[in-house]
């Protein structure tokens, strides 16, 4: 009448009602002691090696007090304890730079993979749906590497087979707050592995004055402020073409004014040309003495920039089959095309003559002329397509503070907000705000967080008069 069920007999069911579900026990395989104490005994001693390999600093000052005490006495364990804590004050005092390198950094890390992320990974990683719990086991994505530096925590991830970047990215608000960070940025370290950013601090929090005016004449890449990581902000005007876009009071002219600080040597050398087109005449007009060539009502910035195409194909003519990479000098200069709010020219113009000669003198400049020398850089509040459409022909994107969390992914790219660039909760306040940018170049596809310098009216009339006074410094790089 009953069939006979795996692991248990026919007597044990709990019930025999036709209509009321089958429960029974399955066969429990019981473990011998000693294999038992193997595992375990392996499992501590491989942990131990691990731990000692990977922070053998922070490994040594917590068992060389015991051991000291162990072979010779309290005495020394008691010594010790109150030697190194002093030593290592001492040196911090003296050399702090390198004792963060040597021991500081290493010592938080230690710390921070015990008490932040090692004690906090089951629970996050299980609540975020990165982690799995299937027939009573915890399949969890591997803590591989803790590093810190300045601003952040580097974490190094193994992720499950089968999981992608994306499942990763969609939760980065979960991991942030999971372990107390205020963002997480996900990027790709090698196949399989993930390196997961959590900042302790901001480091772009104070707004950062204009950069000193360069002593050697470059084209760049121009020092424009500083990232997040504390390196200087360099950003490649030659050779590409650059998109800036952000909400009013974002900081767009922090951007143009604290590139064209950086190229003015270069311009008073002769190896680079400003074009400014300000249809708005309010930002680039301040200092039109800087330029070479500046225009404001829609008629005249047309014509400026069709004989910017008429330079660029010009160029092209003598190039082909001789160069196929522009070198500027006095003869053919870098001819660096500043648009202040480029939607005013191209959406926004109700003259439509004017507006397809706009629209396409700009995508010709945007398609052919870096090889040659041209380059353009645009800035615009609106970043959707029927505004510009032709944002996509531009390599280099930056990101300023943003109204919408979709217009990210419009500038910088699919998925840029998925991996961290939170363009859209950039503080609207001037003092906290101005000037912070995600920035993804053509050499890298990851976004990076940074802020430009801030140029004041009377950075801009300093420039002017020293560049009238025709006092800025003529060394030419690699001169």
């Amino acid at each position: 009448m009953f069939k006979k069920l795996p692991g248990d007999e026919a007597q044990h069911l709990v019930t025999t009602t036709p209509d009321t579900a089958v429960v029974f026990r399955p066969a429990v395989l019981k473990t011998p002691a000693i294999v038992t104490i193997v595992i375990f005994t392996w499992r501590l001693l491989a942990g131990a090696v691990r731990l000692l390999w990977r922070y053998p600093i922070a490994s040594s000052v917590a068992v060389a007090p015991g051991a000291l005490s162990w072979l010779y006495g309290w005495q020394w364990g008691i010594a010790l304890l109150v030697l190194v804590p002093v030593a290592l004050t001492m040196w911090r005092l003296v050399d702090r730079a390198s004792f963060l390198r040597l021991v500081g950094w290493r010592l938080l890390a230690w710390w921070r993979r015990v008490w932040i992320y090692r004690r906090h990974w089951q629970p996050v990683m299980i609540v975020s749906g990165l982690g799995r719990h299937l027939r009573g086991r915890d399949y969890l994505p591997r803590l591989v590497r803790v590093t810190c530096t300045s601003w952040a925590d580097l974490v190094t991830v193994r992720m499950l087979a089968g999981q992608s970047v994306k499942d990763w990215s969609d939760r980065i608000e979960n991991l942030a707050h999971g372990f107390g960070a205020t963002s997480c940025r996900v990027t790709v370290a090698r196949s399989g592995r993930l390196l997961l950013a959590f900042p302790r601090r901001d480091p772009l929090a104070v707004p950062l004055p204009a950069l000193p005016i360069p002593a050697v004449a470059s084209v760049g890449p121009v020092e424009i402020g500083k990232q997040e990581d504390g390196t200087p902000w360099r950003l490649k005007v030659h050779g590409t073409h650059v998109l800036v876009a952000g909400a009013t009071g974002a900081g767009k002219g922090s951007i143009i004014w604290s590139t064209i600080r950086g190229l003015l040597p270069a311009v008073r050398s002769g190896l680079t040309q400003i074009w400014a087109l300000d249809p708005k005449l309010m930002e680039l007009s301040f200092g039109r003495d800087l330029f070479d060539r500046y225009a404001a009502d829609p008629a005249t910035c047309a014509d400026l920039l069709e004989a910017a195409v008429k330079i660029m194909q010009e160029r092209a003519g003598r190039f082909a089959g001789v160069q196929r990479n522009h070198v500027p000098t006095v003869d053919d200069p870098f001819v660096l095309v500043v648009v202040d709010e480029v939607a005013f020219l191209t959406a926004y113009q109700s003259d439509k003559g004017l507006k397809l000669r706009i629209s396409a003198a700009l995508a010709t400049l945007t398609t052919q002329g870096r090889a040659v020398g041209v380059g353009v850089l645009a800035a615009l509040q609106d970043p959707r397509k029927d505004v510009l459409s032709i944002r996509n022909l531009f390599p280099d994107k930056i990101a300023l503070r943003l109204d919408e969390s979709e217009q990210v992914d419009m500038v910088l790219g699919d998925g840029a907000r998925d991996r961290g660039a939170l363009a859209d909760l950039i503080s609207p306040q001037p003092d906290l705000g101005a000037g912070i940018a995600y920035t993804r170049l053509e050499t890298s596809p990851e976004p990076m967080r940074a802020r430009a310098g801030y140029v004041s009216d009377a950075d801009i009339r300093d420039m002017v008069a020293v560049f009238t006074a025709d006092t800025l410094p003529l060394t030419v790089e690699g001169a």
